[in-house]
This record gives C-alpha cells, sequence and structure tokens, in this order.
C-alpha cells in the first residue's frame, strides 16, 4: 500500500519456443496445451496468436522482492515445459533469423477473428513483448488517479523502452533499430502512445464509442472489449492495474527487475507530486512519440529530448535525472537495491 494506493506489481513476459538444434522457432504451443497436466498447472503458462510463443504471468505481488521471486518461478516453468519436450526457450523481443511467414496460428475462434480481423499485419506479429502492472484498485477515485498517472507517465515510456530494447534483428538481417518489435507491433490500429484523457470517464466514453461503431466486440451486457485497446500503458480492463506495455522482453532478468522496480517507483513519485500538488507535466503525444522514436532507433546508446529545456541530452543523463526523481520513494517501496 502506497498513500492509500496498492501499488502492487504484476508481469507478464512471452518467450520464443526454440529448436535446441536448429535454433528455429518451434510451433509447440499447441502440444503444450495438450499436455498440460505434464507442466506442473496451475502455472499462469497461456498461449498467444503464435504456436511458437509461451505467456506467462505472476501473481500479484506485494513488491519488488516478490516479483523477483515470480519471475524466476516463471521462467523456471517456461524451461522446464521445453525441457521436457526437448525444446528450449529464449527472452528476447525478436527471433534473429525465423521468418513470419513460417509460423502456425493457434487455433480458437479468438485467433481466427484477430486474423479476419487484422489480415497479414496479424501474421506479421512475430514479436515477444512484457507488460508490467501496477495496481490501483478498482474504486472510482482510484481510477480517475490513474488516468492521471497514465497521463503522466507516458513522458518516461520511451526510456523504459531504450532500457529493455532487445529486438535489433528481423528474418535474419540486422535492422539496425534496437527495437524493431516496436515497429512491427505498430501496424496494428490502437497502439503507440496513447492520448491525454480528462477522467476516466472520458476514457470510457472512448471506448463505449469504439464498441458502438464496432471497433471493439462487445459482450452480451454490451461491454466493449478493451483489451483490444493496445496502447504502450493502458488502463487494464480487469485487473484494476495500469499496465506499461511499451517494454521489450529482457533476456537478463536482473534487467527485467530493474526496469519493473523504477517503473513503480515512477508511479509511486508521479503520486506523491499529486499529492502535493507539483503534478508532472502532461507532455503532448506528439512530443512523446519523437522521443519514442529515438528509443527504437538507437536503445541506450543514443539521445531523447530533454523537452523542458527543447535540447537532446545523452540517455545516460537523463538515466540519472530519474534515479534522482524517484530516490525520495526508493525505500518506501524496498526497491533501492534493485
Amino acid at each position: 500500500m502506497y498513500k492509500d494506493i496498492p501499488l502492487t506489481l504484476g508481469i507478464e513476459e512471452e518467450y520464443q519456443i526454440v529448436d535446441p538444434q536448429t535454433r528455429d522457432l518451434h510451433s509447440y504451443m499447441q502440444q503444450f496445451l495438450e499436455r498440460k497436466h505434464r507442466i506442473m498447472t496451475p502455472s499462469g503458462m497461456k498461449p498467444e496468436l503464435m504456436a511458437s510463443q509461451l505467456e506467462m504471468s505472476s501473481h500479484i505481488c506485494q513488491n519488488i522482492s516478490e516479483l523477483r521471486s515470480e519471475i524466476i518461478r516463471m521462467r523456471s516453468i517456461a524451461l522446464k515445459a521445453a525441457e521436457q519436450e526437448g525444446l528450449g526457450i529464449i527472452a528476447a523481443s525478436t527471433h534473429p533469423f525465423a521468418n513470419w511467414s513460417d509460423q502456425n496460428i493457434m487455433q480458437g475462434d479468438r485467433y481466427s477473428k484477430l486474423l479476419d480481423d487484422f489480415q497479414s499485419v496479424a501474421e506479421q506479429l512475430l514479436v515477444f513483448g512484457m507488460h508490467i502492472h501496477i495496481g490501483f484498485g478498482i474504486e472510482q477515485k482510484n481510477q480517475d488517479l490513474l488516468i492521471e498517472i497514465m497521463n503522466q507517465i507516458r513522458y518516461f515510456l520511451p526510456h523504459i523502452l531504450a532500457l529493455s530494447s532487445s529486438s535489433p534483428f528481423w528474418q535474419g538481417r540486422n535492422t539496425g533499430l534496437q527495437s524493431y518489435r516496436s515497429v512491427v507491433f505498430e501496424m496494428l490500429p490502437r497502439t503507440g502512445i496513447p492520448p491525454s484523457f480528462q477522467s476516466f470517464s472520458e476514457y470510457q466514453q472512448y471506448v463505449d464509442m469504439l464498441g458502438d461503431v464496432g471497433s471493439l466486440e462487445v459482450d452480451s451486457n454490451k461491454i466493449p472489449d478493451a483489451t483490444k485497446i493496445w496502447w504502450d500503458v493502458r488502463p487494464h480492463p480487469q485487473f484494476g492495474t495500469l499496465e506499461i506495455r511499451i517494454a521489450d522482453v529482457c533476456t537478463d532478468i536482473e534487467d527485467t527487475i530493474a526496469i519493473a522496480a523504477l517503473t513503480q517507483a515512477i508511479v509511486a513519485r508521479l503520486i506523491v507530486l499529486r499529492i502535493n500538488n507539483q503534478n508532472w507535466r502532461p507532455y503532448r503525444q506528439h512530443h512523446i512519440t519523437e522521443n519514442k522514436w529515438r528509443a527504437v532507433r538507437y536503445g541506450t546508446s543514443g539521445k531523447l529530448i530533454d523537452f523542458g529545456i527543447n535540447q537532446q541530452v545523452n540517455f545516460d543523463i537523463l538515466t540519472d535525472e530519474i534515479i534522482q526523481l524517484v530516490e525520495p520513494v526508493l525505500d518506501d517501496l524496498n526497491s533501492r537495491k534493485e
């Protein structure tokens, strides 16, 4: 609990299923599901569109120490499940040489609908992401706060992407980009840096409109499926969390932990600033998108724009400034060592 906001943590990671001999992707998720009695269920293992993709999700964690244990558990389960079938697991956001046209699609109505809606775009989504969840609770007052923090944390999304970037390769080529996953994923609608909203009610009006015009499916209660909004940060429609979706999958667990801890600390610091009537300036979408491109292209080796002074600044300097910004909340969160 932090200032009456839970600030619990959760994480989802998408892994590559590979043949250890050829090191190519191997479409095997359907078989994993059919053999689930052999894979220590319940384990948080879920399919995604590509049959060569395995998603693991954590339990709700009260602090970063618990999240560390969960990530180790998730990766251990995924690796053991793969090894039982003579396969391997890779944590990275693109495969170096696999071709999207060679992949099998998972069976099921959900995946058939995605293919029908997005055609060849869906077939090319051979990318793997990491999603960090920060708990706000489901109370109305917390929903409005969640939207305020979503507006403000957008500024930091390019920094988070740069720190996580792990996808320079695509179909046997070095793309020259540090996060080619970001480029591929933005072929979908409702992706990228989101617009700002004045309140949760305004956001909900937008979701309802998409349901009314058929962009989002609606259930029997006429509630639109907001999980089809794939922005880089969004309110999760079921969990009551702020879901930060911009990050690549980190190969090293220590990088994953550090980025999750930093993300939680940024959220906590923004909440403190709001309580003290010192809100972080909500920069315009097109400004943040410019910095996102720089993160996609250069990762941590380039420069981002400091819009407060309208100058390019080396990424390591900006990182130091963010660490200084969040320093006052690190002890409260028990995350200083991460």
